[in-house]
């Protein structure tokens, strides 16, 4: 009689274990939020945010930009934009400017915030072959931008681990020394090196709502983060385990 309660207990037993360990799991495919305010480089004066919702490999990328240069060549003044990545993850400091031009352009400023991996195009590819395609940039002193696409499996990488950087290019020429406005871009030979000089640059982090510590045990208060799946699951196979006990002793008071 004992050894039929014990086989009865340990499936069910068994099944509580089974459904906690899908607990973590569970918790494992939640989406990610990044995160960044963007600051003026090079004197541009503009300012903006950035965020990017990472589900599996699709990215949603949002931001806004106020203050960038208006106008290039009469016409409104396209501001190519990148993730970039695989350095420090950082913004430059303003010793960064090797050749003392005044201007931290481009190369200058990859030690700190690396090659580009994600072209914030408005349509199109969104890798480094549509880097400088002036064409798909968007343009003005202010702009808003969002789109969803399929993120390559570098970039996601560089957020993960904290090394994803926002840079958004494109200064005014007029506010650059004598020697900066007379250069080229040595991106793109046939631009001015303002063209594609950096203007604004935020480094991406893990939204601070992403890192709030969930349950009381933690915080100290009550959970609101809703019911925990993994004591749901050992609570759930306690209950069976009691049920199948029950239901043996039962079973042998009918015999006897």
């Amino acid at each position: 009689m004992k050894h039929t309660t014990k086989l009865l207990l340990v499936p069910a037993l068994a099944l509580g274990v089974a459904v906690a360990a899908a607990g973590p799991a569970f918790a494992a495919t939640e989406d990610v939020t990044y995160q960044t305010t963007l600051d003026a480089i090079n004197g541009s004066g503009a300012s903006g945010s950035y965020t990017v919702e990472l589900s599996g490999d699709q990215a949603t990328v949002t931001g806004e930009v106020s203050g960038l240069a208006e106008t290039f060549n009469d016409a409104p003044y396209p501001h190519v934009q990148h993730i970039h990545i695989g350095a420090q993850g950082v913004c430059p400091p303003a010793d960064a400017d090797a050749n003392g031009d005044g201007v931290i352009d481009t190369p200058e400023g990859q030690p700190f915030y690396g090659g580009i991996g994600t072209t914030l195009s408005l349509d199109g590819a969104t890798d480094a072959s549509t880097a400088t395609d002036l064409t798909v940039a968007p343009s003005g002193s202010s702009f808003t931008y969002e789109r969803t696409f399929t993120m390559n499996a570098d970039t996601i990488a560089a957020l993960e681990a904290g090394t994803g950087v926002i840079v958004v290019h494109g200064l005014d020429p007029a506010g650059l020394s004598q020697a900066a406005q007379d250069a080229m871009s040595s991106l793109v030979p046939e631009l001015p090196l303002a063209a594609t000089a950096p203007a604004l640059c935020g480094a991406l982090a893990v939204s601070q709502m992403e890192e709030m510590p969930e349950g009381g045990v933690q915080t100290g208060g009550v959970n609101t983060a809703g019911p925990d799946l993994g004591m749901l699951a050992l609570g759930g196979g306690l209950l069976l385990a009691a049920g199948g006990v029950v239901a043996v002793r039962r079973r042998v008071a009918a015999r006897n």
